[in-house]
């Protein structure tokens, strides 16, 4: 079983991706911004991260910039799941930018191509 670690500030889009992705069997933990999701990083390596870019606290873009400097975290892929794309300059720390709203279907294909890579 795959492990995703799953990060958005608003709370019924975490509800409803958790729900779907774990009805496709994957083990889901979840963070409300990036300060939450450091600390789970750290206490557990997840096979995939997805998270929201506009967040309060730690956004997106520092939180990637985090993720990979930790060790075990370089090959782990992360999708950015947001209404505003990053902008290049922000330095391109994460391996997908799906844009918000998604269909579930193309989300979950998202998910599934990743989690098949090796880390």
């Amino acid at each position: 079983m795959h492990s995703i670690l799953l990060v958005d500030d608003e709370p019924e889009i975490l509800a409803a991706w958790r729900l779907i992705l774990e009805r496709e069997g994957y083990e889901v933990g979840c963070a409300s911004n990036g300060a939450e999701a450091m600390a789970r990083a750290a206490a557990h390596v997840p096979d995939l991260v997805i998270t929201d870019w506009m967040m309060p606290i730690m956004d997106g873009a520092e939180l990637c910039r985090r993720l990979r400097a930790l060790a075990g975290f370089a090959d782990v892929p992360i999708v950015i799941h947001t209404a505003v794309p990053p902008l290049e300059a922000d330095g391109k720390n994460w391996d997908v930018c799906v844009r918000k709203p998604v269909g579930a279907e193309r989300f979950l294909a998202t998910v599934a191509q990743l989690c098949k890579r090796p880390h």
